[in-house]
């Protein structure tokens, strides 16, 4: 079997931490330099899309709707809300390092489509919640695809967004019919009472980390 070849490396605003973007044939893969397992793999996206259809499919019909991503990653979550809108959508990125904005429209792109590409996609370098604080009522839906959850991994700051200030912010930057989208890899039961608790609506929904039903089992939770 071939061996994963070092692509790209870059530092995480705030930690120090290096990611760091390896290939295999037609297969990518993104660590924690440092950390064990895989922090994303081009393989295993079946979650990341449904992140974005589970979301934007109940916005498609608003006129011109607006979505934020939170975090880029290898563009899965992006190509999937484009799929799932129609042509005067303006889907934003929020993604902190700016190098895998880079990776995006160079190699990487391929295994997501390039959606960087597509005229309906804008891209901020920067953190998703300076968009959310200064975007009231702006976004028909929010997806928010940070770290690994609630229960954050790569940055602390992170954990900022599923607190009740955080929750309160992302509802303040929704229209009126807007929805919330949580991508986590695991259960959160705690997680699932703030956001009640904030007077949202919630149906956390498991999905498979691999197309077709495969893989291990994540959770997003749609909040309106």
């Amino acid at each position: 079997m071939a061996r994963f070849e070092l692509l790209g490396t870059a530092t995480i605003p705030g930690k120090g931490s290096q990611l760091r973007l390896l290939q295999r044939n037609d297969e990518f893969s993104i660590k924690i330099a440092g950390s064990t397992g895989e922090l994303m793999n081009s393989r295993l996206h079946g979650s990341e899309d449904a992140l974005a259809t589970l979301a934007c499919e109940r916005v498609a019909d608003h006129p011109a709707p607006r979505v934020l991503i939170g975090g880029l990653g290898m563009g899965f979550t992006l190509a999937a809300a484009l799929g799932a809108l129609g042509e005067t959508a303006e889907v934003t990125v929020a993604e902190l390092v700016p190098e895998v904005e880079q990776w995006n429209l160079g190699p990487l792109g391929s295994a997501a489509g390039y959606p960087l590409k597509d005229v309906r996609a804008r891209v901020h370098i920067g953190d998703v919640v300076e968009l959310i604080k200064a975007s009231p009522a702006s976004y028909d839906a929010i997806l928010l695809d940070i770290d690994n959850g609630p229960e954050g991994l790569t940055r602390k700051e992170n954990d900022w967004l599923y607190t009740a200030p955080g929750i309160a912010a992302a509802q303040a930057a929704l229209t009126p019919d807007g929805i919330l989208a949580y991508w986590s890899a695991g259960q959160d039961p705690a997680f699932t009472e703030r956001l009640k608790r904030a007077g949202l609506s919630v149906e956390p929904v498991t999905v498979r980390a691999h197309r077709p039903g495969k893989g291990a089992k994540h959770v997003i939770w749609l909040a309106w």
